[in-house]
């Protein structure tokens, strides 16, 4: 089929000639006022709605991040929206600092029960709204612009009424409901009209909120359409421009940063960016954005994990494995070069303590929600030797040397290739443990003790040693002696005396485990055979002696092994 016989381009249509925008050249340099629409639009939009109990429990999770303003419901839509307000007021569990919202049709009957719900409130948001898009005007309604417009008109000034009788603050928002459908120049006809009935202040300012109920266009449309509102509309100092961006196109978080940076002020949206059909704005992503910026976001989102738990619970949606910030993948490298630089990255952070974050890869800090550095590299059979060495210096200890990275790399790649599958740190450390420390055959180490050497041979002061090594070969104890410039080599004698094949030592690593007196020594020791292939071998011990020696063995049975 082709597109361009069913499916007319957006710009033909609603899009705003302005030239001069000036909001590319704007940053954000503060927070937006949020509002979370968690319990209205996005329990809407669930398979089962949240019942009193959850819906009172996400209240709760919604007041610890942050939020001062929360649309708690649709009053005059079902018992269960009428009951869940009449229980947060009645109960007094709104902090004075939190303003609830309520949202309500422009239906006389629908926004005498909302005012009915809200009694006893100390303040509240009247969220009012009606479509005013050509397509629901034409094939909806059936009505023109102007009848379209008094229903707008008529609602506020009910509204206005109500708001005069109660003893509750009445903050009014007006909402044209799917703004980026309608012609511009029209949204703010009806939206001037309404400020123009309600009287706002700079004291006691009103709410407009332009909605993107359908995304239509790319996020750069919604921007100069909201600076071209703000260029038209009077009372400019009078309201709080209010932006709730879906998720169509799946651009909603790209349409919100522009939209803010052409004067939004206020943003709706959801946690995770659920809601109708592809769902709202994601905040969660918004505000981490900023936090990644400098930018306070004013929300808590150090617990990331917690703020999942209580969400998925509530809502039955998962958030995905791939969700920004918030996946169970999104700290997380597979890939060997991402993981080499994301290893060196935290090595040289730990080095530079108190400087900006600069780590490749990770664009925050995952300890700053509540995450940890240890699931940051995974291995499976894309990742490199970077990757796999990062996971035995940080959860075992084991600072492998450059050198011997492509050599245990290779050990853990036989697994991932062999099962298809992710490689565990628990199997890292098994696979470490069986090719190099439980790696007995053919030689065992038993004892080793030494003595200094003189020239002549005898013992006495000297930079010479002689070696006493028992080990045991193939299940015989064999004691074994050589000299050398200290007891490496002198072992290295030893074995040779003993008929091992010649090997030169090409390397020798050592470090402590542990620290304090009975802290354990690692060894790694790596060998040349005739043949010039090379081999490490890893000896662990509180004994550092006892650990290089044993890394020796273990090389040398990993040569023959070999």
């Amino acid at each position: 089929m082709n597109p361009g016989e069913k499916y007319r381009p957006y710009l033909s249509q609603f899009a705003v000639n302005l030239p001069q925008r000036t909001w590319p050249n704007n940053q954000i340099t503060k927070a937006p006022l949020w509002c979370s629409v968690d319990l209205r639009d996005g329990n809407q939009a669930l398979i089962n709605p949240m019942n009193l109990q959850q819906k009172l429990e996400f209240f709760d999770l919604l007041v610890q991040i942050g939020f001062k303003e929360i649309e708690i419901g649709f009053p005059s839509a079902s018992a269960v929206e009428y009951e869940f307000t009449r229980t947060l007021i009645t109960q007094k569990l709104i902090p004075d600092d939190v303003t609830p919202q309520v949202l309500t049709q422009s239906r006389d009957h629908l926004i005498e029960k909302t005012f009915e719900s809200l009694k006893g409130a100390l303040r509240a948001i009247v969220h009012l709204y009606n479509p005013t898009s050509e397509l629901q005007r034409r094939v909806v309604f059936g009505k023109g612009k102007d009848a379209i417009k008094q229903i707008a008109v008529d609602g506020t000034r009910l509204i206005k009424r109500l708001a005069a009788e109660t003893d509750t603050e009445i903050v009014f928002e007006y909402s044209p409901e799917s703004f980026t459908g309608t012609e511009l120049d029209y949204s703010v006809e009806v939206c001037q009209a309404v400020i123009d009935e309600w009287q706002p202040s700079t004291s006691q300012k009103m709410i407009i909120n332009l909605p993107a109920t359908v995304e239509m266009a790319t996020p750069n449309v919604y921007a100069d359409q909201i600076e071209y509102f703000l260029r038209q509309i009077k009372g400019r100092e009078s309201i709080i421009l209010s932006l709730h961006p879906h998720n169509d196109r799946g651009t909603a978080v790209a349409a919100a940063e522009l939209a803010l940076m052409a004067g939004g002020e206020r943003v709706e949206g959801t946690l995770f960016g659920n809601g109708e059909r592809t769902g709202n704005v994601d905040i969660v992503t918004l505000a981490l954005n900023l936090y990644s910026q400098g930018i306070d976001p004013q929300l808590d989102l150090t617990d990331i994990n917690r703020i999942i738990g209580i969400s998925e619970k509530c809502t039955a949606i998962a958030v995905g494995p791939r969700h920004p910030y918030a996946g169970e993948l999104v700290f997380t490298a597979f890939s060997g070069s991402h993981q080499d630089a994301i290893r060196k990255g935290m090595l040289a952070r730990g080095e530079e303590a108190g400087t900006f974050w600069e780590v490749p890869y990770l664009p925050i800090d995952p300890d700053d929600v509540g995450r940890k550095y240890e699931p940051i590299i995974r291995i499976n059979s894309q990742s490199g030797k970077g990757g796999v060495a990062y996971r035995m210096e940080t959860d075992y200890g084991f600072a492998l040397p450059k050198a011997m990275h492509p050599e245990f790399s290779a050990v853990v790649q036989k697994i991932s290739d062999s099962t298809g599958m992710e490689v565990t740190s628990k199997q890292i450390w098994e696979a470490f443990s069986k090719a190099y420390l439980e790696l007995d055959r053919p030689y065992k180490f038993l004892r080793f003790h030494s003595m200094p050497l003189l020239e002549d041979g005898t013992e006495g002061e000297s930079d010479r040693v002689k070696a006493v090594l028992k080990i045991e070969v193939d299940g015989a104890a064999r004691e074994l002696e050589g000299a050398g410039n200290g007891p490496i080599d002198a072992c290295k004698d030893a074995l040779l005396r003993f008929g091992c094949k010649p090997f030169k030592l090409t390397d020798f690593v050592e470090h402590a485990l542990s620290s304090g007196s009975d802290a354990e020594a690692a060894a790694y020791i790596q060998i040349e055979s005739e043949d010039g292939r090379r081999v490490y071998g890893v000896g662990q011990d509180p004994n550092t002696t006892k650990a290089s020696i044993k890394g020796l063995l273990c090389a040398i049975n990993r040569s023959l092994q070999r």
